[in-house]
């Protein structure tokens, strides 16, 4: 498919709207259901429409048991129950993975075929992908407890967007000839870096793949990827379309495992080159000291957020309250860029308030299969419990309760959509990185105060600005330190955008060309000329 906004596939399929949408127009099915009136969504659940085919793991070309023959469950978060048994992979089948791939990255023919050659088998993947679109969604929903809709009109059709721009890259991949002062030939050679270790998370699982496998693989390299212990099923049904499409063994290992054991000795391993993880900022902190203490690989970290989204004063406020709702709740706020602090102008502020309480009230909360359902589960107990803390610490702190504030439901992980205002920068709600359907709502006066405050944290991965001045909006995008600005939209993905972040959101960029030079070591090579033409 060409090339489209992630957040303009969602708004055809979630009822939320774009930013090109008409000022003031109403948006979503829900707009007539009464506050958290789906309780029977949860309760009478869809059968998933797939079957779980692969739960071994991926290595050297052949699905294969963990050397320990242990296996953990993946659990479906609308009803806690177990969805399969997957293989748990340690440190044993760790150093498996990272021998298949040092071996295919040294003898194999993956980084010796031509550049072309790669392309193709990367775009014939895709295409397989693109057949089995609607399983993968339904794989994804059922592990993840995402909307179906949102899996398979907007996820999975990125997800083959995604390798199919870098199949492009592939060939377009070269080093320069420099002018030397001396009679002397320089050039450049971009070489693959060798063996990349890659740890994805689990709120995204098909697009973190994505990500990560597809620029290390137009490079040349082999890949060791470790899945999240949450959403190991998705990973492990696209590594046999990619086999299927001709992937040599050994280039793409797969080991579902947690964190403290396969992720550990993955990030600690001698012989793997390269590291790009995704998660929390804690875990990134654990992740870069295991790779420094190691064999100094370098590391790219996609970390955690806590993005401001600024409403100026000339807002168009019904636009702007659905924006600011899509930006927090999408994906039931489990997302490292949500715009997670909403800055509102005084002035706005109170019908702002009124406005964002009404959406959220409206919001369908159930069953992720069902259609018109916008809010699933969260990914497991652990997230419900945190979520559920952190919305009992905005009550204690005196932040006011507009909607929401416990859990929907008798089953699964459900949580209701949840409004907090009158919100101060010292509680908890406002610092820290919920990464849950949870909506804290600040007020200011002026774009110095904001840009200040919205600035006054630990993170910097992206940023919201809804205005209509054009003065305005260039104050605040240069003003901001985050590594994207969404201005009058929000959750834009193309493939060509770079993402990362500033501060404790991370080191070094994915997507996009920026991504290229995360696999690439640059080789400079020197020869002396003798009696040139010319210099």
């Amino acid at each position: 498919m060409a090339a489209r906004r992630l957040s303009s596939l969602l708004s055809r399929s979630l009822h939320f709207p774009s930013a090109s949408a008409p000022l003031g127009r109403s948006h979503g099915v829900a707009r007539h259901i009464n506050r958290f009136s789906t309780a029977a969504a949860v309760e009478e659940l869809t059968t998933p429409p797939v079957q779980v085919n692969f739960t071994k793991l991926l290595i050297n070309g052949q699905f294969v048991d963990s050397a320990s023959g242990k296996t953990f469950p993946t659990l479906d978060p609308r009803t806690e129950e177990v969805i399969a048994n997957v293989a748990e992979g340690d440190a044993e089948d760790i150093n498996r993975a990272v021998a298949a791939a040092r071996k295919a990255f040294d003898e194999g023919p993956w980084p010796k075929m031509s550049a072309y050659e790669r392309s193709k088998i990367m775009l014939k993947f895709a295409d397989l992908v693109e057949k089995h679109n609607d399983e993968l969604a339904a794989l994804e929903t059922w592990d993840n407890g995402k909307p179906y809709l949102q899996a398979a009109q907007a996820e999975v059709p990125s997800f083959v967007r995604l390798f199919r721009y870098y199949a492009g890259w592939a060939d377009k991949i070269h080093g320069l000839t420099i002018p030397a002062d001396g009679p002397h030939h320089v050039q450049t050679l971009h070489e693959p870096i060798g063996v990349a270790g890659q740890i994805i998370p689990w709120n995204f699982p098909l697009l973190m793949f994505a990500w990560k496998v597809g620029p290390a693989l137009a490079c040349g390299n082999t890949i060791v990827l470790k899945t999240a212990e949450q959403t190991p099923l998705t990973a492990l049904y696209v590594a046999n379309l990619f086999h299927e499409a001709g992937l040599p063994p050994g280039v793409l290992n797969i080991v579902s495992g947690f964190g403290p054991t396969a992720g550990a000795a993955l990030a600690s391993h001698m012989d793997v080159d390269k590291l790009a993880f995704t998660g929390s900022t804690e875990t990134g902190k654990t992740v870069l000291e295991l790779a420094a203490k190691s064999n100094l690989k370098p590391v790219t970290l996609e970390l955690g957020g806590k993005s401001p989204f600024i409403i100026c004063e000339d807002a168009d406020i019904d636009h702007a309250v659905e924006l600011a709702h899509f930006a927090l709740f999408f994906n039931q706020g489990q997302c490292c860029c949500a715009g997670s602090r909403t800055y509102v102008h005084e002035r706005v502020y109170d019908e702002f308030i009124e406005k964002a309480k009404a959406r959220a009230m409206r919001r369908v909360v159930g069953d992720p299969f069902k259609k018109g359902v916008e809010q699933g589960p969260q990914i497991d107990s652990e997230q419900f419990q945190k979520i559920l803390r952190y919305i009992r610490s905005g009550r204690d702190s005196s932040a006011t309760l507009e909607c929401g504030g416990d859990r929907f439901g008798s089953k699964g992980y459900f949580i209701q959509p949840t409004v907090f205002s009158n919100v101060k920068e010292d509680m908890l709600i406002a610092q820290d990185e919920i990464f849950g359907p949870v909506q804290c709502v600040f007020k200011f006066k002026d774009i110095g105060e904001v840009i200040k405050r919205a600035n006054n944290t630990r993170y910097g991965l992206a940023a919201g600005v809804f205005t209509k001045n054009i003065d305005t909006a260039n104050t605040l995008t240069r003003g901001l330190r985050a590594g994207t600005v969404w201005v009058n939209c929000y959750d834009v993905f193309d493939a060509g955008i770079p993402f990362g972040g500033y501060k404790m959101s991370g080191m070094g960029r994915e997507k996009g060309i920026y991504s290229l030079s995360n696999y690439l070591q640059v080789k400079a090579v020197v020869t002396p000329l003798k009696n040139p033409a010319w210099i």
